[in-house]
């Protein structure tokens, strides 16, 4: 990780933003405190996410069938 101070940052951000571009993180600093941390953002997919997470999962029968009674009471705290 990079430790710059604010000055420093103001006379060579190009050449800090290129070094955040290859993967490092900045540090900013006022007064050798840190105030801001500088990293380079994860990419974009180029292709859309899949929907859903587990290939071949399924969705059973049962699922829109109402809840057993008991966990109904147990909803309703008794």
């Amino acid at each position: 990780m990079i430790r710059i101070n604010i000055a420093e940052a103001k006379t060579q951000l190009s050449r800090h933003l290129e070094r955040v571009e290859r993967g490092e993180t900045i540090l900013l600093c006022r007064r050798n405190v840190p105030i801001a941390e500088i990293r380079p953002l994860t990419p974009r997919r180029a292709t859309p996410r899949p929907v859903g997470i587990d290939k071949g999962m399924s969705v059973p029968a049962t699922f829109l069938e109402p809840l057993p009674a008991e966990i109904l009471d147990a909803f309703a705290g008794a």
